[in-house]
């Protein structure tokens, strides 16, 4: 069982070259988001911006986008056709536009679960050949849907709390690694399983993180360790490195937040201003 401490991420973090540009620091795309759920891809699109990303697509239903438009500047915020506030099918051709353009797409928080996120979900694993993290209701979708990860080569990174996990696996069981292993060599994925002391393993290499702290549970935290995570894997980190980072920086500005301001008032938002403390 491995650990991660500061120096250690610090060290997996690319340099920067400085003669490069926005395009060097990967672009990623984010379907996220649903009627009553825009903070979830707000939070996340955020997320991937303060972990470095160089350019963040965000793509949400069009009956939110006007919603998401006034609470980002930042991200590249756009339309996508919805049906009873989710993605619709028909936002497959645009999805699939975009997808040769990426470094890394998530697919997950606030999504909602209906026939034209699944469509969106199909179409990623199927025709995207480089790292997704599938979240929140990505993970539920594939729960009904384990065949669409058959034949991927590309990376695949889930990322359940324990209720999606026994969706996705059936049980979970007292050891946890081992869960989160099997599941991982069965699925081909790298998995990180939410929770106190949260487990990342690709059924090979299995890391412990430490960081954290109650204060953290709380809706819209895992949407930022989502955008994280998408960040550090469209910079180019392996996947196993990506998401072992991810899970310590969130915790860690969990920590610093706790310290700051209490574990009861501290927001996922208040995550997103220490990240970059981490980083320097």
């Amino acid at each position: 069982m491995k650990e991660l401490n500061h120096q250690s991420v610090l060290d997996i973090l690319p340099d920067r070259d400085p003669w490069a540009h926005k395009g060097d620091f990967g672009r990623v795309l984010l379907l996220c988001g649903s009627c009553g759920y825009t903070g979830a891809a707000a939070l996340a699109a955020m997320g991937a911006l303060r972990c470095g990303a160089g350019l963040v697509y965000l793509g949400v239903p069009e009956s939110i986008y006007a919603i998401e438009a006034v609470k980002l500047t930042e991200p590249i915020v756009f339309p996508l056709p919805d049906c009873d506030g989710m993605l619709a099918a028909e936002a497959v051709e645009q999805i699939n536009q975009l997808l040769p353009k990426m470094d890394a797409v998530l697919i997950g928080p606030g999504l909602g679960q209906s026939n034209g996120t699944l469509a969106a979900l199909k179409t990623v694993l199927r025709q995207f050949d480089r790292p997704v993290v599938i979240d929140a209701d990505g993970i539920n979708l594939l729960a009904k849907h384990r065949y669409l990860l058959r034949g991927r080569t590309a990376p695949t990174v889930l990322t359940p709390h324990d209720g999606e996990f026994i969706r996705l696996a059936g049980e979970l069981g007292e050891d946890r690694a081992a869960a989160a292993g099997a599941l991982a060599q069965e699925l081909g994925c790298t998995v990180v399983l939410k929770g106190h002391e949260s487990l990342i393993t690709d059924g090979k290499n299995c890391y412990r993180n430490r960081t954290g702290n109650p204060g953290m549970a709380v809706g819209g935290s895992g949407d930022v360790l989502a955008g994280i995570l998408v960040s550090l894997l469209g910079q180019g980190i392996e996947p196993i490195q990506a998401a072992a980072a991810a899970v310590w920086l969130h915790g860690a500005a969990g920590d610093r937040c706790a310290r700051r301001l209490g574990q009861y008032g501290m927001l996922p938002t208040d995550l997103l201003e220490e990240l970059p403390r981490l980083m320097k």
